[in-house]
């Protein structure tokens, strides 16, 4: 079972934050943060990457109605392209934060580095998302909402199979750019047409 960080003092407000979507050739990074009560406990909360997309969707409302505060935010592709991917990350974590309506006195980030302008205290956790239960939650909801983001621009670019890659450099993805070229969702600063050479 996933712990709780313990911090030196009792009364400190933890966040969890992680995101989604950095190795997608397609759409947004996506963050979330997430806020617990000091007591909660969810034994099937887990890294969303260890997860079916079914068990995901089964936990996202349980996190949303047992958390003090949680938000989500998105950095779009031409942005990524402007700041690159990692700066991106941060950006939509840093925004995630930013938007929940209660201010942490500490972030739970997911990852070995983190750098913001928010003027809070931060730790970075390496695989914190297998370890902690708020970065895991914050990690199935970026997964979940991101997910979503790509299920409805599949809609409009059905040729590039996003409803089962979610944008992620698949080998049908990859061919799908081949023949049809890039979409506005495209990260161009990715260099699709160079992934193609990579396989």
């Amino acid at each position: 079972m996933l712990e709780r960080f313990h911090s030196e003092r009792e009364d400190i407000v933890e966040c969890g934050c992680d995101e989604a979507g950095r190795g997608c050739l397609a759409g947004p990074v996506v963050a979330a943060a997430v806020v617990f009560p000091r007591d909660f406990c969810c034994e099937q909360l887990n890294d969303s990457k260890q997860m079916s997309d079914r068990k995901r969707r089964m936990l996202r409302p349980i996190i949303e109605e047992n958390a003090l505060a949680f938000a989500v935010a998105f950095v779009d592709n031409e942005t990524i392209d402007r700041i690159n991917i990692l700066n991106a990350s941060f950006l939509a974590m840093s925004n995630a934060v930013r938007k929940l309506r209660i201010k942490p006195d500490l972030l739970l980030i997911d990852g070995n580095r983190f750098r913001t302008d928010l003027d809070i205290s931060f730790k970075c956790m390496v695989k914190g998302d297998a370890r902690f239960q708020s970065i895991a939650a914050a990690s199935i909801l970026a997964k979940t909402y991101r997910d979503d983001f790509m299920l409805k621009a599949h809609e409009s670019h059905p040729q590039y199979c996003w409803n089962r890659n979610m944008g992620y450099p698949t080998k049908q993805h990859r061919e799908a750019i081949r023949i049809f070229g890039l979409t506005s969702l495209h990260r161009k600063s990715f260099n699709c047409t160079e992934q193609l050479r990579l396989f």
